[in-house]
């Protein structure tokens, strides 16, 4: 009986539309909006290649090699700005990760709105996790230097139909100012409270903070352990970490 059903579970892995198992489907936003510029554009897109390439997030994501991760990237501005970076790829292997980092380390950056629409964006990401039906999860994580300015509220966009069955964390990033009060570690928190507050949704969903672009590689690397293994960590867990609050969870 055994033999006859491993049979049957061949032939149907074999149909036109049968989905292989998947046990999250993950969507990154990158923001490059105006405030944004090339060198930090490069900070972004090289540090999540390289965030993907270190040995502990390589491991969280070959956990389960027979229930894999999907993962795609796009970057997000102005309301109708959204460009596919990295079509979605289940990450089955080092190989696999290999490649997807340098799919981003190739990509150049393109012109757009400079405008920032984040609840475009998560418009964008929830059109994307809407084809990966066969995934345990979706997740959507969008990384920002700044509060949305135009488009769609993103609370509206977070409590509508579209992200449901959608998580939503957030990777922000210290903004930078002419203004001391909106610099540093104030202008940090003050985002994060945007974030928690109109962005992120869902089980579990919290923000992770980067202490400005340079520290974004580090930053992501948390981010992504966080989500792939479900663990609460601090930055002190992580190489590069410091002894600091751990990054906050949606209630």
């Amino acid at each position: 009986m055994k033999a006859v059903m491993a049979v049957v579970m061949l032939a149907l892995s074999g149909l036109p539309g049968a989905a292989a198992a998947c046990r999250v489907a993950l969507a990154l936003g990158l923001d490059v909006s105006g405030s944004v510029d090339g060198s930090e554009y490069r900070l972004q897109m090289d540090g999540l290649a390289a965030a993907l390439l270190r040995p502990e997030v390589q491991a969280a994501l070959l956990a389960l090699p027979g229930d894999p991760v999907e993962l795609m990237v796009f970057e997000w501005s102005g309301p109708n700005d959204q460009r596919v970076v990295q079509p979605w790829q289940p990450v089955a292997d080092a190989a696999a990760i290999a490649a997807i980092a340098g799919q981003l380390r190739a990509t150049l950056r393109g012109s757009g709105d400079p405008s920032t629409a984040l609840g475009s964006a998560m418009r964008a990401g929830a059109a994307e996790l809407k084809t990966r039906g066969h995934c345990t999860r979706k997740v959507l994580d969008l990384s920002g230097d700044g509060p949305s300015n135009t488009g769609p509220l993103p609370h509206v966009i977070r409590d509508s139909a579209e992200l449901s069955d959608v998580t939503v964390n957030g990777l922000v990033i210290a903004p930078e100012g002419p203004v001391e009060a909106t610099r540093g570690a104030a202008g940090q928190a003050a985002l994060e409270g945007y974030f928690q507050a109109y962005v992120i949704r869902g089980p579990g969903a919290f923000t992770e903070a980067a202490a400005g672009f340079d520290d974004y590689e580090d930053a992501m690397a948390r981010k992504l352990i966080r989500e792939l293994q479900g663990l609460v960590l601090t930055r002190a867990d992580l190489p590069g970490g410091t002894q600091q609050r751990p990054a906050r969870l949606h209630q």
